[in-house]
């Protein structure tokens, strides 16, 4: 959250150009994205000022922003920490959280790019004169770098891309898409799954398609590949396996719909959260099955419990110490922890938690041999279940 006052100015240009604020990129108008990227950061005080050139009143439904004319900026009582956007540069949330927190005295400004600069200043009226008479963006930022002191800042350009024609538009694409990689996810994910879902989603941003309808159509795959699991021939099992990879692969594309487009809700990470272990579970009961018809005896059917039982045991036990309460935008599960500074248990139960393990389960079943996996995950499901507990009592006794 932003802990200093700020007031964020969109300025959108009166030229059009190739770009306008109406302009969709994955899925989002411009505009839209912009000051829904405002209020990720934390701003509460959104002002987009136009001067008739385009109808932005619907590209803002449902946001914080409120929308001026130029003529009626010299009645807004904004902060004295000003941002001053334009239309045409994208910033990371990071980028404008930085530029609110950082220290500024007061009639300086601190600019990283053209297109974004914040002021701090004891008449903010005088500011917002100078974005009144402005006729473009270059003038404009020309005109704010003359008046006041200028401060460098530390920043990179990975926090911001520029969109000022129809071919910035790619890379734009690309930058969002990248911003979706989590550091936390295994090598297979990231460099395999990853690039599939991010294709995928690609596709579906520019469609009705919700996250939520996302999530059910990844868990009715794992759960239709679950059942290919009651058959011991090789072929079936090697179908299930693949079935259960492609969920795993989808599984990426609710999350991110939901972050692009804004999404994101509690019941849409719950949903993603329990159909995730609803398939697991399914896998495991199904490969138990199969091997007990396959043998008739009793140990298939202990090994499908205790794999079963162990990984939503240790559901239960992330969801109630990291997620229940949650109430902070982004995914709901992140980590096993919540700890700023996680143990080495707690990276490698992280590690354990990712899906890499998919593959194993595919080159198993390629030779109709998914009940090994089981055997695996029967006596790996209740250790992983004890690492969780140990761990969350280590972190209490050393708070």
């Amino acid at each position: 959250m932003v802990r200093k006052a700020a007031t964020i100015v969109i300025v959108i240009s009166k030229g059009s150009g190739e770009v306008g604020p109406d302009t969709v990129i994955l899925g989002l108008p411009l505009l839209r994205r912009i000051v829904l990227v405002a209020s990720r950061a934390g701003y509460q005080d959104i002002l987009v000022v136009d001067n008739g050139s385009f109808k932005c009143g619907k590209l803002l439904e449902g946001t914080k922003a409120v929308l001026l004319p130029p003529a009626r900026l010299a009645g807004y009582q904004p902060s004295p920490r000003i941002l001053v956007l334009t239309v045409h540069l994208l910033p990371h949330p990071s980028l404008l959280t930085y530029l609110t927190e950082m220290p500024l005295h007061a009639e300086a400004i601190c600019a990283p790019t053209a297109g974004i600069a914040a002021v701090e200043t004891a008449t903010p009226n005088t500011l917002l004169s100078m974005i009144e008479r402005t006729n473009d963006d270059l003038s404009l930022f020309s005109e704010l770098e003359q008046a006041y002191r200028q401060v460098s800042a530390s920043t990179d350009e990975g926090c911001w891309v520029r969109i000022a024609n129809r071919a910035d538009l790619p890379d734009a694409e690309r930058w969002l898409l990248q911003g979706l990689v989590k550091d936390t996810e295994g090598f297979m994910s990231k460099h395999v799954e990853r690039k599939i879902s991010l294709a995928v989603t690609r596709r579906l941003v520019d469609t009705d398609m919700t996250p939520n309808q996302m999530t059910a159509v990844s868990v009715t795959i794992g759960v239709v590949g679950a059942l290919f699991f009651l058959s011991s021939a090789p072929a079936y099992q090697l179908i299930g396996a693949l079935l259960f990879l492609l969920h795993s692969i989808l599984d990426g594309c609710d999350g991110e719909i939901a972050r692009l487009k804004y999404l994101e809700s509690r019941f849409g990470g719950l949903l993603d959260f329990w159909g995730d272990n609803a398939v697991h579970s399914a896998v495991f009961v199904c490969i138990g099955l199969g091997w007990w018809m396959a043998d008739r005896a009793l140990l298939p059917l202990l090994m499908a419990g205790s794999a079963t039982v162990g990984g939503l045991l240790s559901a239960g036990f992330v969801y109630q110490q990291t997620m229940r309460h949650k109430t902070s935008e982004g995914p709901l599960f992140t980590s096993i922890t919540t700890s700023e500074a996680p143990s080495r248990l707690s990276v490698l139960a992280d590690a354990l938690a990712r899906r890499d393990f998919i593959y194993l389960v595919v080159i198993l079943s390629a030779f109709g041999k998914a009940h090994w996996f089981l055997i695996l995950s029967a006596i790996g499901a209740p250790i992983f279940f004890t690492v969780v507990l140990w761990n969350s009592y280590r972190e209490g006794v050393q708070v």
